[in-house]
């Protein structure tokens, strides 16, 4: 049985996308859950949030690229077998990642050249388009991860599709302003497709012993950060576009009617409306460690303290969202 793989993903960039990975992995682990994040961003974002610069320099330094999920694939890419054992960097003893690496970039040509060739029954094409799946899975299974986060970039590329058909759950972080409500145009109809693009080429599969991704690619919902705050109500600038988003969301990821809501607060599919937290990250960012992690010591004094409580109640609320959705999947 396949390990859940839930998705963070717009193909707006700059929404916390990662940030927000980043401190669920943390949240899920706090609640004695044993997750494993995953960083298919060839920007390497997730990674360099886990790990400081020593540590990425001794997974980037040539000479050991098996040890990245780009090192995974690279057989693969090349022609020359099927995709490497994962090598995962044990966080803790309960978050495991797959390291990200900018030389993941190389793989999208090789995955846009395969996807039409799936509708021939042609066995690598299978072999690539699933790769990523099958990586995750085989690290999942070696650690007994209750889940998979993973981190994608902000594009409709063919890793990202490939990356998305790997997923079960999707969750969309977005910011109250036109560029995300944009996305999310461009997201649910690329979604649509994919799903069912997927679904008449598993059909095809000439190997019956080759496992592969189901591909539904469940919408879970949204998540609405970084809107600033002033006297607990969203400044007048976000308003309008804080507004259009449950109708958005809707009509372009779900398919549905446009509802009546217009505070996304009021929104079945809004998971969590999060606060800036913006005074706490720098504290974060220099202790390397989340956000409702930090101590006195680190600089979380004063209203910084109630801020880091508020932060963790507001994960692990999210948290217990995303969890509940897994019933939209089917069995």
């Amino acid at each position: 049985m396949s390990v859940p793989v839930i998705a963070f993903f717009n193909n707006k960039g700059g929404v916390g996308k990662t940030t927000l990975v980043y401190h669920l992995a943390w949240s899920y682990s706090d609640q004695a859950l044993n997750v494993l994040a995953v960083d298919l961003d060839p920007q390497a974002n997730l990674t360099s949030a886990f790990l400081g610069e020593d540590d990425l320099e001794a997974y980037w330094q040539p000479g050991s690229p098996k040890r990245t999920i780009a090192g995974c694939i690279e057989p693969l890419r090349r022609g020359v077998g099927d995709v490497a054992d994962p090598t995962i960097e044990e966080i803790k003893s309960n978050i495991g990642l797959l390291v990200g690496d900018l030389n993941l970039a190389r793989f999208e040509d090789t995955l846009s050249e395969v996807w039409p060739k799936c509708n021939d029954g042609d066995e690598r094409a299978f072999r690539v388009t699933s790769a990523f799946w099958r990586i995750i899975q085989s690290a999942a299974a070696s650690r007994r991860a209750d889940l998979v986060l993973m981190d994608l970039g902000p594009n409709l590329g063919a890793i990202n599709r490939a990356g998305l058909i790997s997923a079960d759950l999707v969750v969309t972080p977005l910011a109250p302003d036109l560029f995300s409500l944009q996305g999310l145009r461009n997201l649910g109809p690329r979604l649509a497709d994919w799903r069912k693009a997927w679904k008449e080429r598993l059909a095809k599969n000439p190997d019956s012993s080759l496992e592969l991704p189901r591909g539904v690619i469940v919408p879970a919902g949204y998540v609405v950060l970084q809107h600033s705050i002033r006297l607990d109500r969203p400044v007048r600038a976000y308003e309008k576009w804080i507004k259009k988003i449950p109708a958005e969301y809707a009509t372009s990821v779900l398919g549905l009617p446009e509802p009546s809501i217009t505070n996304p607060a009021d929104d079945p599919h809004c998971l969590k409306m999060l606060k800036h937290y913006r005074s706490l990250f720098p504290l974060a960012q220099d202790a390397r460690k989340p956000i409702f992690h930090l101590k006195p010591a680190d600089g979380a004094i004063g209203a910084h303290l109630q801020a880091v409580q508020s932060a963790r109640e507001d994960f692990e609320d999210l948290s217990a969202k995303i969890l509940d959705r897994l019933s939209l999947i089917e069995p």
